[in-house]
């Protein structure tokens, strides 16, 4: 990443309008649930190439972005007519890896849609292993960690799947 990168930092990062495609659409009437990561994705698409992490990095390095972990709390269905907008949090950093969030709303009338907390690991593309990010190349993201250190940690993160306790 140049030194003199100085476009501000989102916080959180917003995506555009984003809308159900057809083809998304399951025999219950809704956005089938592997449509949301795909939604939840293409949002950290763009984080990615904000950061330096794009084609480019990998055509230069050898190095990407992969998917660790992956946990979507589903909190109301989306259908067909629906746009929506993804926003993301980042959680923390380290040498490898990167935790993060994001939530999935409503674009005009503002009700949660989802949640997505997820880890995510820096990879060495010719070993295919998980990497120390190279000597300078995490520093768009340590700004990103910074100017979201500012966020409310959301309560949904560290959820696990349990079953409800239930009354003796």
């Amino acid at each position: 990443m140049p030194p003199t990168f100085s476009k501000p930092i989102p916080v959180p990062f917003v995506s555009k309008p984003m809308h159900v495609e057809p083809g998304w659409i399951d025999l219950n009437g809704h956005m089938n649930l592997a449509y949301y990561q795909v939604l939840f994705d293409r949002n950290f698409d763009d984080v990615l190439a904000f950061a330096g992490f794009g084609p480019d990095y990998l055509a230069a390095s050898n190095h990407s972005i992969f998917a660790g972990e992956v946990h979507i709390c589903y909190r109301r269905e989306v259908r067909l007519e629906d746009p929506v907008v993804v926003s993301w949090h980042l959680l923390g950093l380290d040498a490898k890896r990167l935790h993060f969030c994001s939530e999935m709303h409503h674009a005009t009338e503002g009700w949660l849609a989802a949640t997505s907390e997820n880890l995510s690991l820096h990879v060495d593309m010719a070993a295919r292993r998980v990497a120390p990010f190279l000597p300078g190349s995490d520093a768009v993201l340590r700004r990103i960690a910074e100017a979201h250190a500012t966020l409310p940690r959301p309560k949904f993160v560290g959820r696990h799947v349990a079953m409800p306790a239930r009354p003796a």
